[in-house]
């Protein structure tokens, strides 16, 4: 099997009913423009099939790493990010098929920029089913504050669909350390105070049924784990920028003429 172009992370909990279909999504898309991956699978320790459905798959291109115990999707992103063999690394949560035609956009803007995050909210989305009204203002409230504890102005912060360089990748999973939901917010300061680039484009996504977000019970722990990601991301922004990588021969000879 040829060496992956892309690492595909999808971290995964309780996802039986749907886990299968979003890998064949991946698989057909990467397949229809060429490009060699393979797949990390980061079970939190489900209770329910999620592995099963996984390895009745057999699909060599497809790697299961089963956490011990449930350790948040944080840590659950981090793991498979800091195991994965490609260059270019996508952070695909287990819902993520209708985005993955976005998939040659942003490989296209990988060579311009260290992280290409998948947004509902840039020109080009499109958004099909929408979150609950409840869920839409919890998710702008947690983003405001967000940007208010790290500085950080991507406007949407917890899409669960981003492309990384596997160099800004393992820098900056390596420097964060929160574990639960709140880590996409750090993990995209912190790699903007490591000097990587960073930009927005617009996806296809719809919302599923589900999920639960009570502001009352997170907004306190929520606010301790982002002061304790600023301090770490305002160390990190007083080291030296990372020296850029080499470009390929073909791209660093200079034009003839």
């Amino acid at each position: 099997m040829a060496p992956p172009d892309v690492s595909v992370v999808v971290p995964a909990y309780n996802e039986e009913a749907g886990i299968a279909t979003t890998l064949r999504s991946v698989h057909a898309a990467l397949d229809g423009i060429g490009v060699a991956h393979e797949v990390l699978v980061v079970d939190n320790a489900s209770t329910d099939a999620t592995p099963e459905r996984v390895a009745q798959l057999a699909d060599p291109r497809v790697r299961l790493l089963r956490n011990p115990e449930n350790l948040g999707k944080g840590a659950s992103v981090r793991r498979g990010m800091l195991a994965a063999d490609a260059p270019l690394r996508l952070h695909c949560d287990a819902d993520c098929g209708p985005s993955v035609e976005a998939l040659p956009r942003m490989l296209e803007l990988s060579r311009r920029f260290d992280v290409v995050v998948g947004s509902r909210l840039a020109p080009g989305a499109r958004v099909g089913r929408r979150q609950p009204v409840r869920r839409r203002m919890a998710g702008r409230t947690f983003g405001v504050l967000c940007r208010l504890a790290l500085r950080e102005p991507t406007r949407d912060l917890f899409c669960g669909f981003k492309l990384w360089r596997a160099d800004a990748a393992e820098a900056t999973y390596r420097a964060t350390g929160l574990s639960g939901w709140t880590f996409d917010a750090e993990t995209l300061a912190m790699a903007r105070a490591l000097g990587y680039t960073i930009t927005e484009t617009g996806i296809p996504w719809t919302d599923r049924a589900g999920s639960r977000l009570s502001m009352p019970r997170v907004v306190v722990p929520v606010t301790r784990e982002l002061l304790e990601a600023r301090a770490r991301v305002r160390r990190a922004a007083r080291r030296p920028a990372p020296a850029a990588p080499p470009l390929p021969a073909a791209e660093a000879a200079e034009p003839q003429g």
